[in-house]
């Protein structure tokens, strides 16, 4: 699965595309070292295919590359920040 980052000012998302359908995991950059991820969508046709999870795993990793933070404001990344333990290193909050 790839995923995509678009990004402007100070808004941004990820998206991955599975099967014709885009899932994706917008976020705000408040400063040059952290970002706040709001949301979270992945359509019914790509429930249950690990959509939602590469896109938080691909957000943790950019962060890591990135030296940035995190505040997982979405309850779906919050979630996943909860069941990932090991990604706390770029969590902030």
């Amino acid at each position: 699965m790839d995923i995509a980052q678009e990004e402007t000012d100070t808004k941004g998302r990820y998206t991955a595309t599975l099967d014709g359908h885009t899932g994706e995991m917008t976020y705000s950059r408040s400063s040059p070292h952290l970002i706040i991820v709001d949301h979270t969508l992945v359509p019914d046709a790509l429930r249950g295919k690990g959509v939602g999870q590469a896109l938080a795993l691909h957000a943790i990793e950019e962060a890591r590359k990135g030296s940035w933070k995190i505040i997982p404001l979405c309850p779906f990344m919050r979630a996943q920040v909860m069941r990932h333990p090991e990604w706390r290193d770029v969590i902030q909050g």
